[in-house]
Parts: structure tokens; sequence; C-alpha cells
């Protein structure tokens, strides 16, 4: 009650965004899942009747080094490269009506609402043109690997106050910190926005193996070299007995 008298006391419309899963478990077999975004917008005034809902939901930002293949001589090689300080190892986007009829280009860039205005921080002086083509690159690389994607459309409004979306993560996602963002968009103006977050991890031998490679490097590696020998020399054995 006191909660509900503090939103009724406000002026300003209220997001109140929910996640089917907080957490999520990455075990043996794991094939992705899907995540639920939903919730309601509150507005005490009643000076707003209709809303636009735009969900955006972005996995752990990563630095990564991007390399262009070129055949040379018949043979595909590497040739240029860019590095990125910061890209987000997952994107994903969803709205209740394509994105060109809720905001204008410079809302959609500052809020990141779709694929074309993922905010990427390249290293060093890049040329333009060049920065392009390699953010076009990632995108469109991350696009046929899932990890980025966007449905606009995905959004349902009921009676103007409740919502919900279904975004997929797939069986490659990262482990980390996901935030989902939700905006409420009303006239071309971003009027209310929260953040749920969804915790990623791996459970079971996929977190030993984890932990044990990132806190005991050289143990880990030794390991695998013991192994890689033991199983060479076994299948030599074996070979030989046949």
């Amino acid at each position: 009650m006191l909660a509900l008298f503090g939103l009724t006391g406000q002026s300003d419309p209220v997001l109140v965004p929910e996640v089917s899963q907080h957490r999520i478990e990455l075990r043996q077999g794991f094939v992705g899942t899907e995540l639920l975004l939903f919730g309601a917008i509150l507005d005490p005034s009643q000076r707003q009747n209709d809303f636009d809902i735009v969900v955006v939901l972005k996995g752990p930002a990563e630095p990564i080094r991007l390399r262009e293949k070129e055949q040379i001589g018949g043979i595909w090689m590497n040739a240029d490269s860019m590095d990125f300080r910061s890209a987000p190892a997952f994107f994903a986007v969803a709205s209740s009506r394509p994105i060109d009829e809720i905001v204008d280009d410079r809302t959609a860039a500052i809020f990141e609402f779709g694929t074309d205005f993922i905010q990427l921080s390249p290293s060093g002086a890049i040329n333009p043109d060049e920065q392009a083509r390699f953010r076009n690159g990632l995108v469109d690389l991350r696009e046929r690997q899932q990890l980025y994607k966007q449905d606009f459309g995905g959004v349902e409004v009921r009676e103007g106050v409740l919502y919900q979306a279904r975004i997929s993560l797939p069986s490659n996602v990262q482990t980390g910190t996901y935030t989902a963002e939700t905006f409420a968009v009303s006239r071309g103006r971003v009027i209310a926005s929260a953040i749920a977050e969804v915790e990623v991890e791996k459970v079971g031998f996929e977190r030993f193996v984890e932990v044990f490679a990132q806190y005991q490097s050289f143990l880990y590696g030794l390991t695998a070299i013991m192994l890689s020998v033991g199983m060479g020399w076994l299948a030599g054995r074996l070979f030989a007995m046949i």
C-alpha cells in the first residue's frame, strides 16, 4: 500500500519491469532459452493515453579484434584488422512498432534502438569509411551467430499499460551480467525507463573447468598437455594391438 501511494503521488510515468528468469544456468547440453520481459507502465497523472515500448537486452561488453579475410594467391589470409574497446557480447531489441515510426534517428542513436545504432568504441585513429565497414562486418557476423537481433513489432502492449516481449538466447551466449532496459516512448520522446538484470553463469563441471582455467592457468595448461599426450599414447597402443 505504501508503494501504491508513492506511485500515485508522482506526476511522471513509472515503468515496472520484470523478467521471467533472473539467473540462467549453462550446463552441458544447453541449447538456448527464451526470456520473457514483461511489466507495466503507470501514469498517475493520466496525461498520456498511448505508449510505445522498446526493450533493449545487452550482454557484457568486451574488447574485440576483428580481422578481414582476403584471398591472396588462392589462399584466404588475414588482411586488415580493427580493434573495438567495447562491444556487447549479445544485443537484442524488441519494440511495439518499427523504430522509425516511434522516434527519430537521433533519439534512436542515443538509446541504441537497433543494431544500426550500437555504440562501439574503436581504438586509435580510424578512417570513417573503414570504421563503418568493420562495424557492419561485426554486426553481420554476430547476426549470423544469433547474438545480435532485432524484432520491430515483438512487444505486445495491452490496454496501454501492460507489455510483454520474448527474446531468445542461443546456446553460444557468454556468461556475465545482462541488462534488460525498457523504455516507454510517447510522441517521439522517451518518458520513462527502467532496468532489470539477468545473470548468465556456468554451473556443474563446466563451472569447475572455467574457474580452474581462470585462476589456475598454469596447472590447467599442464593438465591439458598431459591429457593430450596420454590420449595420443593410448590411441597408439590401441592401433598397435589391432
